[in-house]
């Protein structure tokens, strides 16, 4: 079930693109969503590595 405090992001993408992020989801054994939120933490951790710690701000500041 959807939590509700989590933001949902919209994208458009083209045919091939998205046909290529299934198949490579479906070979790693994850959803589409799924496969978008891994390779999302993983440029974060690695723009992290580089640049440093982005801070989450308080709960009132949040976008």
């Amino acid at each position: 079930m959807r939590d509700k405090k989590n933001k949902h992001l919209g994208i458009e993408i083209d045919p091939e693109l998205h046909y290529k992020l299934h198949y490579i989801s479906k070979y790693e054994g994850r959803s589409a969503n799924g496969e978008i939120l891994y390779l999302i933490r993983k440029e974060i951790r690695a723009f992290e590595v580089r640049e440093g710690e982005i801070v989450y701000p308080p709960a009132d500041d949040a976008q």
